[in-house]
């Protein structure tokens, strides 16, 4: 989009003929033809600070010490954390239960009893929602084995029961 910009411009046009043909706000090509005229690039340039000590190769906190050990690097655990969750790597425990309740999975088991030999006309004017509360937050949480394990073993439990 930047080099349209430019290219654009090279050609003769003003920032309003720009914007218009491009969709973008008039400031945004003027602060793009003024970054090319005064660096002459349009790619994002490297930021003034502190270069971080960690590379995006390791996955996990042990590997980053392990690793970083290895070079004589001192880094606190904060700052590893900080890096591997800035990376998508969040150290989360798995949930410790299923969704849904036992009272829940008998409701429906029930109600999958009662309605199996319905007609086509009733499955077709019943209407589906999906009304469980789900915290983003702890999605992540619900995977994993021990989920599993315990949302099968629930339901075998349930209909043994039923």
């Amino acid at each position: 989009m930047r080099t349209e910009v430019i290219g654009i411009y090279q050609s003769g046009k003003g920032y309003k003929a720009i914007s218009k043909a491009l969709g973008l706000q008039r400031t945004t090509v003027r602060a793009i033809i003024h970054k090319w005229q005064k660096h002459g690039t349009v790619v994002n340039l490297p930021r003034s600070g502190r270069t971080t000590k960690i590379t995006p190769r390791a996955t996990t906190s042990k590997e980053l010490q392990a690793s970083l050990a290895s070079i004589k690097v001192s880094v606190h655990d904060s700052t590893i954390r900080k890096r591997l969750g800035k990376n998508g790597l969040h150290g989360r425990c798995p949930r410790r239960k299923p969704l849904l309740s036992k009272k829940n999975i008998r409701a429906r088991l029930n109600f999958a009893k009662k309605h199996l030999n319905d007609c086509q006309d009733f499955w077709e004017n019943t209407l589906w929602t999906d009304e469980t509360k789900l915290n983003y937050n702890n999605f992540a949480k619900m995977s994993g084995p021990k989920f599993l394990q315990s949302a099968v073993k629930d339901s075998l439990q349930v209909i043994a029961n039923a």
